[in-house]
């Protein structure tokens, strides 16, 4: 009995070996799949409002964009005459040496009404004797010029058509954002109607340092000569910047272009229409410069009695937002003061020893200007003033420490009627003028003044 009992255990024993082996070597293992069935998305209430965008989702192409904008850009052509002087025709006996010459230029131009005002940059028309326009069909029409702010490089023409003209959408350049697509419209070497795409590659770019600050929308989008005063636009075809140079040592793209937001473009529009000149606003406050280690803008001291010291700035104060936008350098809250108006409040966020604060500002109209180049400080002249001296323009000097200015005795309640021929009109242009002047320039600088005395006086530095 003993034995059976053995040889059915070793037989058991071997059964189980042989099943293990198999199922180990020989049998492919079971795959077993679980499938969850997916619930139903539904909507959700979000705890945050998300940021308003230009565009509301990337386009598959730009046609539409194209299609709004091309028939609002047009090509503007600057006649200029000027007299040259020849001493050796008049050595020669060919007449008195003295002769016309004609020099042609060209740029773009945006249609931003229906009865034909036209924004365009300074330097399209800067210095012109005629303007001509010329749609997109090839009507031409004579351009007048309303009005131009040199220190934004920007101009106002406007055009006589007996239909409504096409125009552009403003779209709010604040609201561009950085790797967002844009067109560039404008007419390149003559080139009607080109259309060239990028991103924005930076905002608030300063291209000539803090004597002289601009803030840029920087794209990657082709601009060449020509372009300027052409149309930057958002993929809704709405305008957010005005092309105006180029980043270049061989005067084509080579990569980056710079246009005026759209927001500083119609604030001076406004200002040219309604004053006639730009009314520029400040907040009452001097600044340290950029430092790396200071994300903002630091305040050194504020002005008695103005926006920024009635509403509780301090020295040692950080800027760091004008209303809602963000302010990292200089150039960033120069391009949100150059877009608002005296009169206006923002609310100013500021880092007071670590604290963040909000407090309301009422900005003012800046009233002195200085070139720092020439140490001068200008003002408008006012309605009193040009009657008593009998004046249609000029600025007039308030302080100057410039050695040559004093060595001539020539200071406070001068008025400087003309930069090298030009006629000046304030004191914002008089100061952008003489920065933008090179002490390396071939040319002199004439100066044309009138003393307190009533006395006209020319200078030549």
């Amino acid at each position: 009995m003993k034995r059976v009992l053995g040889i059915l255990t070793i037989a058991f024993l071997g059964g189980v070996s042989s099943i293990g082996v198999y199922k180990l070597f020989v049998e492919k293992p079971q795959i077993i799949v679980e499938k969850t069935v997916e619930p139903a998305l539904s909507t959700m209430n979000a705890s945050y409002t998300p940021a308003v965008l230009n565009t509301s989702s990337v386009p598959s192409d730009f046609t539409e964009a194209a299609e709004k904008t091309v028939n609002t850009v047009v090509h503007v052509k600057n006649t200029a005459v000027k007299e040259v002087y020849n001493p050796f025709e008049e050595f020669f006996g060919s007449g008195n040496g003295k002769r016309k010459q004609e020099r042609v230029g060209t740029g773009s131009g945006v249609i931003i009404s229906s009865d034909g005002y036209i924004v365009t940059n300074n330097h399209v028309i800067e210095g012109a004797t005629e303007l001509e326009v010329t749609l997109n069909n090839k009507k031409k029409y004579k351009a007048e010029l309303i009005g131009a702010d040199t220190k934004n490089d920007i101009a106002l023409l406007k055009i006589n058509s007996d239909i409504d003209l096409p125009y552009i959408t403003f779209g709010n350049s604040d609201n561009a954002k950085i790797g967002e697509w844009v067109l560039a419209v404008g007419n390149p070497y003559n080139l009607n109607s080109t259309v060239t795409a990028g991103i924005v590659s930076a905002k608030g770019r300063d291209l000539q340092g803090n004597t002289n600050i601009d803030a840029f929308i920087q794209t990657d989008a082709a601009v060449n000569p020509g372009n300027s005063g052409g149309a930057l636009v958002n993929t809704r075809g709405e305008l957010i910047g005005i092309n105006t140079a180029i980043s270049s040592r061989t005067g084509s793209f080579i990569g980056y272009s710079f246009a005026v937001p759209s927001n500083i473009t119609k604030k001076i529009i406004d200002d040219l229409l309604e004053f006639g000149n730009v009314q520029e606003a400040v907040i009452g406050f001097s600044f340290r410069p950029d430092r790396d280690e200071v994300e903002g803008v630091e305040i050194v001291s504020v002005t008695p009695g103005e926006g920024a010291a009635l509403a509780g700035l301090q020295a040692g104060d950080v800027i760091t937002k004008i209303n809602d936008v963000k302010i990292s350098k200089i150039s960033d809250l120069k391009g949100q003061l150059n877009a608002k108006r005296p009169g206006q409040s923002v609310n100013v966020t500021i880092d007071r020893n670590g604290s963040d604060l909000v407090k309301t500002v009422t900005l003012t109209k800046r009233t002195v200007f200085e070139s720092r180049s020439f140490q001068i400080q200008l003002k408008d002249l006012s309605e009193k003033d040009k009657k008593d001296r009998n004046l249609e323009n000029g600025a007039k000097i308030v302080r100057t420490t410039n050695p040559a200015f004093v060595e001539f005795n020539v200071g406070k309640d001068y008025v400087i009627t003309k930069i090298n021929g030009k006629k000046v009109y304030s004191a914002s242009e008089a100061a952008t003028l003489l920065d933008s002047y090179s002490p390396r320039s071939s040319r002199r600088l004439i100066l044309e003044m009138v003393s307190p005395d009533g006395q006209v006086e020319r200078y030549g530095l």
